[in-house]
């Protein structure tokens, strides 16, 4: 039985550039990678699809989140400072090997959450500028959420990242499990209008079959957003790429 399904939707956008892959080494490793695409030309999607698959594979081999986004965000550096271009995405990548923690490392605003026992927990912190500055009386939105400051393709090391934002440009997080749950990746289109309609995502992640829950999440996600910026502007009506991939775990 399939213990994993993704989804993706484009929204309103003319492409896909989002990308997600899923490898298991031969020690029942896997690792799931979900990488969100930064504009919209097909050959942002190619890389995309390829640098997932990457990430996948080498994180998978060497068991552990940040070795594989690390190893691949470094590769993407050389290319953007020796050839002066690169594509970009916001990345996040789990690990979960039979008997061990969680490890999640992740760069940009991408999110991976774990679903247990009732209860949605996020793992992943976004590198944005409303971390940078958050929402305060005098401001109450902080700032742009949708300017992130750390992402595959960038040319920043983790102290270059840290100066000038306060974050590293990978970061990571473990986490136990201790029985059944489901893990969440999900791109800011996929996430971001729950969040803004106050949806509950364990509820929306909690059907029985994988494959048409993350459907519904994604397609509820741009539908909302289509809804909501309709109603703000009807000239103006957006919904950003939704991508998100669900997996049950087990200790």
């Amino acid at each position: 039985m399939r213990t994993y399904a993704t989804a993706q939707h484009t929204g309103t956008d003319p492409g896909q550039c989002d990308a997600t892959a899923v490898r298991t080494a031969p020690d029942g490793t896997r690792a799931y990678v979900l990488l969100d695409g930064i504009g919209r030309r097909e050959e942002t999607h190619r890389w995309a699809l390829g640098a997932a698959r990457q990430i996948a594979g080498t994180a998978a081999r060497l068991g552990d989140a940040e070795a594989g986004l690390r190893k691949v965000y470094n590769l993407c550096r050389e290319d953007a400072i020796h050839y002066g271009y690169s594509h970009k995405a916001a990345a996040v990548v789990a690990v979960k090997a039979p008997g061990k923690p969680l490890t999640v490392a992740w760069c940009g605003d991408s999110r991976a959450y774990l679903l247990e026992r009732g209860i949605t927990v996020r793992l992943t912190d976004d590198h944005n500028k409303r971390r940078v500055y958050p929402p305060t009386a005098t401001y109450p939105y902080g700032g742009n959420r949708n300017h992130i400051t750390s992402c595959l393709g960038a040319e920043g090391t983790d102290e270059d990242v840290t100066n000038r934002y306060g974050h590293p440009a990978i970061e990571t997080r473990t986490r136990e499990i201790t029985g059944p749950c489901r893990l969440l990746l999900a791109s800011d289109g996929a996430y971001e209008p729950h969040d803004d309609a106050g949806h509950c995502l364990y509820t929306e992640c909690d059907g029985d079959d994988l494959i048409p829950t993350v459907r519904g999440l994604v397609n509820l996600a741009v539908d909302t957003a289509v809804k909501t910026s309709r109603a703000l502007d009807p000239n103006r009506v957006y919904a950003d790429n939704a991508t998100a991939l669900l997996a049950d775990l087990r200790p």
